[in-house]
């Protein structure tokens, strides 16, 4: 059976790249997504609620797993580290309970990286997350911000602005509270621009949560 594809572009958002949306374009998992921002995609693909090794279930709440694919390559130190924020920020929205002794895993995988691939990553995953049907207390989303030696801020940098700014940050916003649920920095930043970069983020997830609820209506709209 042929998975039915829904494309979804979001228009020229403020502050922000353009963003591509593509759900259920893969077959064998039970929910998948292409993300595109800017020049930077993402894939993923979302398996379970599935049957768990002994070795890894947990009794009372699903075992969930992440794993970052890089463009070229075997995973590294990098991938590794990253695979870990976006599991603890599933983690914290996931309804795991409702699912125990079984298991959930997102397979991510790097097509290109042209900046924010963080954030990239966790919106993919948001939104496999939702193809797939899983249950969560909210949606999430990731954002980033990049400072220059001034303290100017630039939202979903790209490669190169990352590479000349000062520090970036990534946050990953929840979509009740605009609670931050994981942060990850590179380089030095003050508590004032760290403050800053938050309420910076939390205004520019609006705009992603307006495409998740849009790209859904769409999808759903259609049935």
């Amino acid at each position: 059976m042929e998975t039915e594809q829904k494309r979804f572009d979001s228009g020229d958002l403020p502050a922000l790249r353009r963003i591509l949306c593509e759900q259920g374009l893969l077959s064998r998992p039970d929910g998948s997504a292409s993300w595109m921002q800017g020049d930077t995609s993402v894939l993923v693909g979302v398996y379970g609620p599935s049957e768990v090794k002994v070795s890894k279930e947990i009794y009372d709440k699903a075992t969930l797993e992440v794993l970052l694919r890089p463009k070229v390559g075997l995973p590294g130190v990098y991938e590794r580290s990253r695979e870990q924020m976006i599991k603890k920020t599933c983690e914290t929205v996931v309804l795991g309970t409702l699912h125990p002794r079984s298991s959930i895993t997102v397979v991510l995988q790097v097509v290109t990286d042209a900046g924010s691939l963080l954030a990239s990553c966790l919106n993919a995953t948001c939104v496999g997350l939702m193809d797939a049907g899983l249950p969560m207390k909210s949606l999430f989303c990731g954002v980033t911000c990049a400072l220059d030696a001034d303290g100017n801020i630039t939202l979903d940098p790209t490669a190169k602005q990352e590479k000349e700014a000062q520090s970036v940050l990534t946050f990953a916003i929840d979509s009740t509270e605009k609670k931050v649920l994981m942060s990850s920095t590179k380089g030095t930043c003050s508590v004032e621009q760290l403050q800053k970069c938050i309420a910076a983020s939390q205004l520019a997830s609006d705009t992603i949560f307006q495409f998740y609820r849009d790209s859904a209506h769409r999808k759903y709209s259609k049935w």
